[in-house]
């Protein structure tokens, strides 16, 4: 039974710690939040006791730890962990800063510890199956990938201004999953973005509309559209363009009834956000990471995976900074 340290006890810690409650090699031994009304309520639900963070990362009965904190907390926890020899699950991004990012891949390769950055869309059902038909060959050769992302609605301002921005905060999710379903790591890539939901997102900073393409070596081409809105519900779709045929993960609805009227058809809304739309996907991840360090087996996506997802969204960045869109070389990056 692997004992795991819960760390952060706010929307997606209670995630994780329902995945946990669920398996039978694991168990959630103590959590830990800054606000202790939280870290006794997840307690209570979860059948473990409430601790500080020092507490769980010193406790040599804790084989790993999960990673929950807002993401300037990153840095420092998985310096603590690795040091104290627990396996980490961390949330996306590691870090806002690829440097500081870098830092912390140095603290747990030295440690020798695994660490799984949580890219969760790698284990929807959908997408893992639209992976495995790219890898048994039933497309051909992959030529274009277009992915589609867009929010129901916009995020509070406050939470944006600590965001490090929509690619980094959003996309960032979208880079990893290019990334994954080209099998190769784009050399070129040009970002434009606008603020077009709310003036102060662009007040922050921030976009709240962006579009990528990237390019590989090879010649493959990925393209992303991502939205802060999305009048019709949370929209996440893929498709994957190949040499032989075409493969398209479409979106999640809350039921598959459709109703056939003088009007036409109609189906039911799409999954209202991602805690519904990825559910299955939470479970599998966490399982994936368990079974890992139980096994002993590499963990994926690991902290390279976060770090060049991270490269990604610096570039786009970059690219579409102060509205002047640029191509950005990623060839020795």
């Amino acid at each position: 039974m692997l004992n795991i340290g819960l760390l952060g006890c706010g929307r997606i810690g209670q995630v994780h710690a329902r995945s946990l409650q669920s398996m039978t090699t694991a168990r959630v031994a103590a959590v830990s939040d800054a606000f202790a009304d939280a870290a006794d309520a997840l307690a209570a639900k979860s059948g473990c006791n409430a601790m500080t963070t020092d507490e769980i990362i010193a406790d040599p009965g804790i084989d790993a730890v999960v990673i929950g904190t807002p993401t300037t907390t990153h840095f420092d926890l998985i310096h603590q962990a690795a040091a104290a020899g627990k396996a980490i699950f961390c949330e996306k991004p590691v870090d806002l800063s690829t440097d500081r990012t870098r830092q912390c891949l140095a603290a747990v390769d030295k440690a020798g510890v695994p660490m799984m950055v949580a890219f969760n869309r790698r284990f929807d059902p959908n997408f893992a199956a639209l992976k495995a038909q790219i890898d048994q060959g039933q497309i051909g050769n992959v030529e274009m990938i277009t992915i589609l992302s867009r929010d129901p609605a916009a995020p509070p301002i406050d939470y944006i201004k600590q965001s490090g921005g929509l690619f980094r905060d959003m996309m960032i999710h979208d880079f990893d999953m290019a990334r994954f379903l080209l099998g190769e790591d784009p050399v070129e890539l040009f970002a434009q973005g606008s603020c077009l939901v709310d003036p102060e997102i662009g007040s922050a900073d921030d976009v709240d509309t962006a579009a990528v393409t990237m390019k590989t070596a090879s010649g493959k081409i990925a393209q992303i559209s991502c939205s802060r809105r999305a009048s019709y519900g949370y929209d996440q779709r893929i498709e994957v363009h190949g040499s032989k045929a075409m493969a398209r993960a479409d979106n999640v609805l809350e039921n598959t009834v459709e109703i056939a009227g003088a009007g036409g058809f109609t189906r039911a809304a799409t999954m209202p956000f991602f805690l519904e739309r990825y559910a299955a996907a939470y479970t599998a991840e966490m399982e994936h990471f368990v079974d890992c360090v139980v096994s002993g087996n590499n963990v994926a996506p690991d902290g390279a995976d976060g770090i060049k997802a991270q490269i990604l969204a610096d570039a786009a960045d970059a690219s579409c900074r102060d509205g002047n869109s640029k191509t950005v070389d990623l060839s020795n990056i």
